[in-house]
């Protein structure tokens, strides 16, 4: 059964989310202030959270990114800021999934679902085990069953979307694959204006990566992984 964190300060939202989520079979905890939150991801207990933005004592934005430090638990933000620039930003401090307010709790519900299931919080982990890729000097360790990423040695934490496109992208290593593959096909969505959050996944999961060029791009087409599969 995943447990679910929800942050977030209005009752009604509180009340409704979290009913809707035990119902399905969830456990939920909720805190209504960014206060205790990182304490709670910490011991590893949560599956997945629901973030407000505007909360009393801080921001989801920076509490995402404190998150993002020490855990590779899904992130939904579940927010009023419905602006291209907040939806941005939002992916841009590690969120996997974007909800703006009104919102149907159904859909949020169905969201939840979806993402514990991409990202393999929930049932079987992609097969495959193990690999370890080289380019140049440089090299990755990935481990699908214990869903860990080695970077020259020192681990990495990734968002869900970023372990899918990591996982997708070296399933065809040395071939482009487009945009719109990479939304439609490995993160299973597309709306107006995704090309730019395909975008800020990749160009974050670069970061993490380091300096060496493991996903290139290849201009008008997409992307292409670069490395060579040693095991």
């Amino acid at each position: 059964m995943a447990c679910i964190l929800l942050v977030e300060d209005n009752q009604l939202i509180t009340e409704a989310v979290s009913g809707y989520l035990q119902v399905e079979g969830y456990q939920t905890v909720v805190f209504n202030k960014v206060a205790g939150v990182l304490d709670l991801v910490k011991r590893g207990t949560i599956d997945l959270a629901v973030l407000d933005i505007m909360l009393p004592d801080g921001n989801g934005f920076v509490l995402a990114k404190e998150i993002r430090k020490c855990s590779n638990l899904p992130i939904i933000f579940l927010t009023a800021k419905d602006s291209e620039s907040d939806r941005i930003l939002g992916f841009e401090t590690g969120a996997d999934d974007y909800v703006c307010k009104p919102f149907s709790t159904k859909e949020l519900v169905l969201r939840v679902q979806a993402l514990l299931k991409r990202t393999g919080t929930i049932g079987k982990t992609p097969a495959g085990n193990r690999q370890v890729w080289m380019l140049c000097k440089n090299v990755l360790e990935i481990d699908t069953d214990r869903h860990t990423l080695f970077v020259d040695d020192k681990e990495v934490y990734l968002t869900g979307a970023e372990w899918k496109l990591l996982l997708y992208l070296t399933g065809a290593p040395n071939q482009v694959i487009s945009r719109e593959k990479l939304l439609t096909e490995c993160l299973n969505y597309y709306f107006e204006g995704s090309e730019r959050t395909i975008d800020t996944h990749i160009a974050n999961l670069r970061t993490k990566l380091g300096s060496a060029d493991w996903i290139g791009t290849v201009r008008g087409f997409g992307y292409r992984f670069n490395g060579e599969n040693k095991l």
